[in-house]
């Protein structure tokens, strides 16, 4: 498979998609300014002389302007910040050939096809001391076992809001969830991939095998979910169950997390079948112009204060254990960020071209069913 048709496989998976990072704080705009200090000093340095400028490419809403202000303080390099709202989104300006990209930011599965197709640099870990600050449960992972192209920056999960004082019978699954009684009540997030996933947990099956037997024994059952669903929202599912608009969803903890912010009504749970969670990452595209700069950044990231910045402004699980013992004590308690339990919970796999079944699936159901 060349990079084109990469690219086009993975866009192909709905560009309507949106970031689940969006916490309605307005979308980043390109920035100027980092800072890339050297291995763990915390001096104000100022360049100088003019410096060529990292490229970043990240998620929409997901680097706080604190960060990046923060950057800018300490040295007078600059960065070129592009933004997407998906991995799809991603993949496509990654591969299409244009601006040389030094740093992007992919999920797991993402990690994954990019390293097969040989689309991303091993990382020189001695620019890196502070992977040491993250979690061993987040290292080694099977996207990338030898921890060779990747360091997590933030973790989740996507599981259950239950809105306690309007849904009196205990949710611990996406079988509670799915019922007749809370038909026009429950909103969802916009993904093909989750939606086939719960339903493959539910008839226990693993979510990384997805064939095509597979998903004849998941059509029936969603077939029954979807005309029970209010919403898909993957923007900003917290707003509905906020607003009072819907009683239950199917959401990213960061909005469950949120939510629990709001009002300790907002119960989080982990669906008893399983859930997944995903592993945002920090990766050097194949080919960048300034590796040794975008490690120098990576590092800055996994200091303990800068990566406490990030858990302030986007409420998901930090893998990084130093910052953690930065945060709150409100903050280390909301169980949507640090769920008490760990459940059931796996990473999403690669599938290939399956994912363009999925989506053809998803999409017809949800046509025939008005949804």
């Amino acid at each position: 498979m060349n990079d084109q048709q990469l690219a086009d496989r993975h866009f192909a998976r709905r560009s309507r998609q949106v970031s689940r990072r969006s916490f309605n704080a307005g979308i980043l705009a390109p920035v100027v300014g980092a800072a890339l200090l050297p291995l763990g000093c915390r001096r104000s340095i100022r360049s100088g002389s003019a410096s060529e400028p990292l490229n970043l490419l990240a998620w929409s809403e997901y680097v706080p302007p604190a960060v990046i202000d923060g950057f800018t303080k300490e040295t007078g390099i600059k960065v070129s910040y592009a933004t997407y709202s998906s991995n799809e989104e991603m993949l496509s300006k990654l591969l299409a050939g244009g601006t040389k990209y030094d740093l992007i930011q992919p999920s797991e599965y993402t990690v994954e096809a990019l390293v097969r197709q040989s689309k991303l640099a091993p990382l020189n870990f001695d620019r890196i001391p502070n992977l040491a600050n993250i979690a061993p449960d987040m290292l080694h992972l099977p996207y990338d076992p030898e921890q060779k192209y990747s360091v997590p920056y933030m973790s989740g999960t996507v599981g259950i809001v239950v809105n306690t004082h309007k849904v009196a019978k205990p949710v611990r699954g996406y079988r509670g969830v799915f019922r007749p009684e809370h038909r026009g009540r429950i909103v969802v997030v916009d993904d093909p991939r989750e939606m086939v996933s719960w339903a493959m947990n539910t008839l226990g099956l693993n979510i990384n095998e997805v064939t095509p037997q597979a998903l004849e024994r998941v059509k029936p059952v969603l077939a029954n979910w979807i005309p029970l669903i209010q919403a898909f929202n993957s923007d900003s599912p917290k707003t509905p169950l906020i607003d009072g608009d819907v009683d239950l969803g199917v959401v990213f903890s960061g909005d469950a997390a949120i939510c629990y912010q709001q009002d300790r009504k907002f119960q989080y749970v982990l669906p008893e079948e399983g859930a997944h969670r995903f592993i945002d990452n920090l990766c050097v595209p194949t080919g960048a112009p300034h590796q040794a700069t975008a490690e120098q950044f990576i590092n800055y990231i996994l200091r303990p204060d800068v990566s406490r910045l990030i858990s302030d402004k986007f409420p998901y699980t930090n893998p990084n254990l130093a910052a953690r013992k930065l945060l709150t004590a409100d903050q280390l308690a909301n169980p949507a960020s640090y769920p008490p339990t760990a459940g059931k919970l796996e990473t999403f796999r690669d599938i290939g071209a399956m994912s363009s079944e999925v989506d053809k699936m998803v999409t017809d159901l949800r046509v025939k069913y008005g949804r």
